[in-house]
């Protein structure tokens, strides 16, 4: 009878696991118990082992159904071709997805040493007014292209890269470490593949030049604060012939004299006259696409009143909905009175009661019943 732990107990998932959990379960363990990260420590060896055994049984389906109808009898006397305890093909390519994950050897390179260019991001302020109404931009923007002496290649004219004789093109290589056999980048053409012997004087050997170039972007109607716009290859170009990378435009919007945004709504404040609130009156307000519009204000109006004016606020991006503006009204406290206002404001207040100030009487009549000083 089999003296082994179980696989599932040793990968420390449940038997129900799914190929996702069983391969974050792998890493987690194998990077924890590596014996690069606990040298001389012989239980740690062993736990290493036992958890790639477990592994390379599981990630099999066959192996896996195997196991879990006949255990570990299923892989004694050469069941499965010859047992899951020797490490062969599948061993190396477990190990060498932890040893990527360990060391950070997974590189974005290609074949002869092409690479991706790099994104780039790009800031640019627009109006609330562009923003409304959307707008076309140029800009002028510095970016590595291909360069056009050596087309990329990054070898002299009339020449071409070479394969690195260190690695055989592959752009890695094998050390042998004790039990394991380790793979790395290549330290002599940095996992390109090849070699340049004589690179190009216009691009010292990177395949690539700075030059400026204009961008036409198109901003549509109703973007945000923070929007980002991508402009597909327009990014760095890749090394030595590789792909170019994108450009992202990220945009804000510069503060505005009068409205203040809230999604696709509209603010704005306007102080008002006591008289006008207290009578009634109207006034024009601009709106954001340059006309204007009025607003009644009815007789009794307290200050910090909103109104509403329908679909006078910013596009929805990409639909034809609109947003709505708000008009809030301040009213102002008249300042700088001569005596003849004083004295009619006094008059005024002389004549005031409760029914002209409700608010005011209401609150006050509160005060007193709480200090229990309100007449009977």
């Amino acid at each position: 009878m089999s003296t082994k732990r179980c696989y599932y107990e040793t990968l420390e998932v449940e038997r129900d696991a799914d190929d996702s959990s069983l391969k974050s379960a792998f890493r987690k363990l194998a990077m924890k118990f590596h014996p690069d990260r606990n040298p001389g420590d012989q239980t740690s060896e062993v736990r290493f082992k036992e958890i790639n055994e477990a592994y390379e049984i599981l990630k099999d389906k066959d192996k896996r159904a195997a196991y879990d109808r006949y255990g570990h009898a299923a892989f004694e006397q050469g069941g499965f071709g010859g047992g899951a305890a020797g490490f062969g093909a599948g061993f190396a390519s477990s190990f060498s997805d932890i040893f990527e994950d360990l060391f950070g050897m997974a590189g974005q390179r290609g074949r002869g040493g092409r690479e991706r260019g790099a994104d780039l991001r790009y800031n640019m302020e627009i109006t609330l007014e562009e923003a409304f109404q959307g707008k076309t931009a140029q800009i002028e923007i510095p970016v590595s292209v291909t360069c056009e002496s050596c087309s990329g290649t990054g070898a002299k004219a009339g020449t071409k890269p070479k394969t690195c004789s260190m690695c055989g093109g592959m752009g890695r290589v094998r050390q042998a470490q004790g039990f394991f056999t380790l793979e790395r980048t290549c330290p002599g053409c940095q996992g390109r593949g090849q070699m340049i012997e004589d690179a190009c004087s216009s691009c010292s050997g990177s395949g690539r030049v700075t030059r400026e170039r204009t961008l036409s972007v198109n901003i549509p109607p109703g973007v945000e604060d923070g929007t980002r716009i991508r402009l597909a290859g327009e990014g760095e170009a890749g090394i030595r012939g590789g792909p170019p990378g994108d450009l992202y435009i990220f945009l804000s919007l510069a503060q505005h004299a009068f409205f203040q945004r809230d999604g696709a709504d509209l603010h704005c404040r306007v102080p008002i006259s006591m008289v006008t609130a207290a009578l009634g009156g109207e006034f024009e307000v601009p709106t954001i696409e340059k006309a204007k519009t009025k607003v009644k204000v009815p007789a009794g109006t307290q200050s910090g009143r909103r109104f509403r004016i329908a679909s006078k606020g910013m596009p929805v991006l990409r639909s034809r909905q609109m947003g709505d503006m708000y008009v809030q009204v301040v009213v102002e406290t008249p300042q700088n009175l001569t005596k003849k206002q004083q004295e009619l404001l006094m008059e005024f207040e002389k004549l005031s009661s409760g029914a002209t100030q409700p608010e005011s009487a209401g609150f006050f009549a509160k005060v007193k019943d709480f200090f229990g000083t309100r007449a009977n």
